[in-house]
């Protein structure tokens, strides 16, 4: 008789992590950690200043330039230095999940999911937003 299929493990049956990273095997704070709300939403805000003035100084502050000066900026910028003008600022980056260079896509699929916003709202028990995770990226401290 074979033997009997092992049942799987379900997500609801995962003991709840005690600090967001903690899955990750990253440490609870300081540097490499998760980056925490506060941290994210003021990165996204100077981004957006950014952008806003790039777009007032040379588009007439039109809403769609806007909106691409902010996406060009982090599809550049991600890669190269790691996060936007923004993240650089506060003290965190954008790593790939399990390390390694983040390549060119991530940045682009982050961002375009970014720029429709409701992703950025949706975040799993690591503070990960939907954006992230279909990226495979994470924000952690750099400082």
């Amino acid at each position: 008789m074979p033997n009997p299929p092992k049942p799987s493990v379900r997500f609801g049956d995962l003991q709840p992590s005690r600090y967001p990273g903690q899955r990750l095997g990253l440490p609870e704070e300081g540097v490499m950690s998760v980056a925490r709300p506060g941290r994210r939403i003021s990165a996204f805000l100077i981004d957006s200043a950014i952008s806003a003035l790039i777009s007032f100084a040379f588009f007439n502050y039109d809403t769609w330039a806007t909106l691409l000066v902010f996406v060009v900026t982090q599809v550049v910028f991600i890669p190269t230095i790691g996060g936007g003008l923004g993240h650089r600022a506060v003290g965190i980056r954008v790593v790939k999940l399990g390390g390694g260079w983040i390549g060119v896509w991530r940045p682009v699929v982050r961002t375009l999911l970014l720029a429709i916003l409701v992703p950025a709202l949706v975040w799993d028990s690591d503070q990960r937003g939907f954006h992230d995770k279909v990226a495979g990226t994470l924000l952690i401290r750099s400082r």
